[in-house]
């Protein structure tokens, strides 16, 4: 296996600290991403590899990320938009957008677009992490993606999730034919931190003995399907433009297969982060 250079986002904590040490075990080459100084430092650190710090919650701080990242690696093999998280109340960024949709979707959405030109050089893979929450609670409203009239916790993580396999599939759209591949999966359900910080029902799981009863996996395990994908190969071991559970092709959500609603999304997305351009 030839080694890569793999920028992973989201990569200080969870299933992202787990598959950075076994990428860089493996002879990758990892940017670590993370939004916490001290956590993104300490992996880093452990694992010898560089590491770049960026808050989702502030586009400024994406832009400044994409700088970073440009100047250091001429050549970016895969990208891993792991970022992201469920969150509480509604709240809004400085940005002026709904938190977990611009985490989950937004920022990974622009930071991608502004490391384009050097992922097709690279003919680089995007790999997204979605969540099965995108079939369960998303549906998205293209008029309403602030989810202002029908905001809860779950709905709003469910339609950020279900945008990450949206734009997957429009990356491969728009550039597959100049070499990039892209796709989404869900890490199954695995006992971290996730929705700590949430009004979300989820936190009771995830925060009592119920997540080991339930069967809930380690981040190492969460970590693997992540690891597949960045190492494989794309059209060998995985086909660009779909969504994956337990390494398989997977249903999901009905949105997910409707081609003009991702088109749509690409160019609502574009006008958000200020990207029109980018759009058509």
């Amino acid at each position: 296996m030839s080694p890569k250079t793999i920028v992973l986002t989201g990569a200080s904590d969870g299933i992202g600290a787990a598959a950075a040490r076994r990428l860089v075990a493996d002879g990758h080459t990892v940017a670590v991403v993370g939004r916490s100084p001290q956590k993104t430092a300490a992996l880093a650190r452990e694992l010898g590899a560089e590491c770049f710090v960026a808050d989702f919650a502030r586009l400024t701080d994406v832009r400044s990320l994409a700088d970073a990242l440009q100047s250091a690696y001429p050549r970016i093999d895969v990208l891993v938009n792991n970022a992201g998280g469920i969150f509480g109340d509604q709240t809004r960024t400085v940005d002026g957008f709904e938190k977990t949709l611009q985490v989950n979707h937004l920022a990974p959405f622009l930071l991608t677009h502004l490391l384009l030109d050097v992922l097709i050089a690279s003919r680089a893979s995007i790999v997204n992490t979605a969540s099965v929450a995108a079939r369960l609670f998303g549906n998205i409203d293209l008029a309403d993606l602030n989810n202002e009239t029908k905001y809860s916790a779950n709905k709003a993580y469910g339609d950020a999730k279900l945008a990450n396999i949206l734009f997957a599939k429009e990356l491969d759209r728009r550039f597959g034919d100049r070499g990039i591949t892209a796709v989404a999966f869900h890490p199954g359900v695995v006992r971290t931190s996730f929705a700590s910080d949430t009004t979300s029902l989820m936190r009771f799981l995830y925060r009592t003995p119920l997540a080991r009863l339930a069967g809930f996996l380690t981040p190492e395990q969460g970590a693997e399907p992540l690891v597949w994908l960045a190492e494989g190969t794309p059209g060998r071991d995985w086909v660009s433009g779909e969504y994956y559970e337990k390494k398989k092709v997977a249903a999901t959500n009905p949105q997910a297969a409707d081609a003009q609603l991702a088109a749509d999304l690409w160019v609502r997305s574009a006008e958000m982060v200020g990207l029109p351009g980018a759009g058509r």
